[in-house]
């Protein structure tokens, strides 16, 4: 999943900078949400007014939990060579919803030789080899790829980012890229690189993550070996940005899926309807992590998560360039 290692940037300013984050200004922010889908009609009356009335009281005790944190922007290398070794635990939402879909697509794809871009910890590259595929890895992470060479020992795997990939050219017939582009400012330059290694007649496979309404992406936090937090950004974009980048180069799509996440997100208790977990209640005195926020308005969390899409799913073929 991770990708290539660039200075990290923060937000869609495009610089670098250290971010402050809130607990209470995410509730308040899904609140918002909340209401603006009342306000266009999917809810009544008295939801409206139970979102008031939870406003009024969580703007009573504004750092109940917790008074914030700044968060520092960490590189994709730094940021996913920390979590490799929990990477594949299960609970990932993102990652349940967007597999089998992949999986699916993969499943129709001739045989030959697949580049895995940003490979992370090598989850579709061990698929993509089970299938008999001659496997090629690339990733900017060093504990990524480690866990991904322990995968696949016959695999090819390389350090290296999607701005630059360690291939000749007409090289492979399919490219996998999963959840990582999210992480980039601008997509043209990874587009350019698929469709240069990339034979004439070759599939693009592309996942990426969507922000949680419009163009906000929620960064992805860290604590560093120094105990600090920080982050790595997320960019939302929109479908035809992909095109943009895409359609230029001589890819067709052949195919586009937007899975949502499950409705409603929270059952009453605060579990998530997914894994039918509950997170520890947030800590003051921890970094503001917003699932373990949710529990802190189950109503308003269902409302402005619902039919959000989770990641969008492009199929590609070059058909020139």
């Amino acid at each position: 999943m991770s990708q290539h290692d660039e200075e990290p940037s923060g937000g869609s300013g495009g610089e670098d900078r250290t971010i402050y984050q809130h607990p209470l200004a995410y509730l308040i922010g899904l609140e918002g949400i909340a209401l603006l889908r009342a306000f266009s009609g999917a809810y009544d009356r008295e939801f409206t007014l139970a979102r008031l009335h939870e406003i009024r009281e969580l703007l009573e005790s504004p750092n109940a939990l917790g008074t914030g944190i700044e968060a520092r922007p960490i590189s994709t290398r730094e940021g996913y060579d920390s979590w490799a070794p929990s990477y594949d635990e299960p609970g990932n939402q993102l990652l349940e919803i967007e597999q089998p879909i992949v999986r699916e697509i993969l499943d129709g794809m001739p045989i030959g030789v697949a580049l895995d871009a940003a490979c992370g910890t090598g989850r579709h590259a061990a698929y993509l080899a089970s299938l008999g595929h001659t496997v090629i890895g690339v990733d900017s992470s060093p504990g990524m790829l480690a866990r991904a060479r322990e995968k696949i020992p016959q695999g090819e795997f390389h350090q290296a980012d999607l701005h630059e990939l360690p291939l000749a050219d007409d090289s492979v017939d399919l490219v996998v890229c999963a959840i990582a582009l999210v992480h980039l400012p601008n997509i043209e330059s990874p587009f350019r690189e698929f469709a240069r290694v990339l034979r004439p007649g070759g599939h693009l496979v592309v996942s990426d993550h969507r922000g949680l309404i419009g163009d906000i992406g929620l960064p992805v936090g860290f604590d560093d070996p120094q105990g600090d937090l920080g982050y790595m950004p997320v960019y939302a974009r929109l479908a035809s940005e992909y095109l943009a980048a895409a359609l230029p180069l001589g890819f067709r799509v052949l195919r586009c899926e937007e899975p949502r996440v499950p409705s409603p997100l929270l059952d009453d208790e605060g579990r998530t309807v997914h894994d039918g977990e509950r997170l520890p209640p947030q800590d003051p005195n921890e970094p503001p992590y917003t699932w373990s926020l949710h529990a802190e308005a189950i109503d308003a969390t269902n409302a402005a998560w619902r039919g959000k899409p989770s990641s969008i799913i492009w199929l590609f073929r070059l058909e020139r360039r």
